[in-house]
């Protein structure tokens, strides 16, 4: 390599005039959760990984039937009236083919735990997560939308 300090400095500056280039191909980030039913947005998530594992955590409540700052009244265990924002929703997905998959997601509305799948979509401006329980074609789907 003739140049090796100039081939790193082309490569820091393709990555920080291109940032979003390299966060769309993976769920990692902030994104807004919209919710299926009223198109309205509920929350901010951010989807980060820790080895090879996906996970996603509320970090902001935008609106919610039980005021500014709701508690999961309907979880058991651990998160029973803990609060929501600050808590992992979503663990466990690993990358397969050009999905995630074998995680589970937290419906905090209702306490209950699903199966989940993520897929990128519209250039990874978008994510399709699809909570079911059993087989995958059951369930139901939401459009989270990328904010950073």
């Amino acid at each position: 390599m003739k140049h090796p300090i100039r081939t790193v400095l082309a490569l820091a500056l393709v990555a920080t005039a291109f940032p979003a280039l390299a966060d769309n191909a993976s769920p990692v980030g902030k994104w807004k959760t919209i919710d299926d039913k009223t198109n309205e947005t509920k929350s901010i998530v951010e989807i980060t990984e820790n080895n090879g594992l996906l996970e996603g955590k509320v970090l902001q409540v935008l609106k919610s039937d039980h005021g500014p700052h709701p508690v999961c009244s309907e979880c058991s265990g651990e998160r029973k009236n803990k609060p929501i924002e600050g808590m992992t929703i979503m663990w466990g997905l690993k990358k397969d083919g050009d999905e995630w998959s074998g995680g589970q997601i937290l419906d905090p509305a209702k306490g209950k735990i699903y199966k989940v799948n993520l897929k990128l979509v519209d250039g990874g401006r978008k994510l399709d997560v699809h909570g079911y329980i059993g087989f995958s074609l059951m369930g139901r789907s939401q459009e989270w939308v990328r904010t950073e």
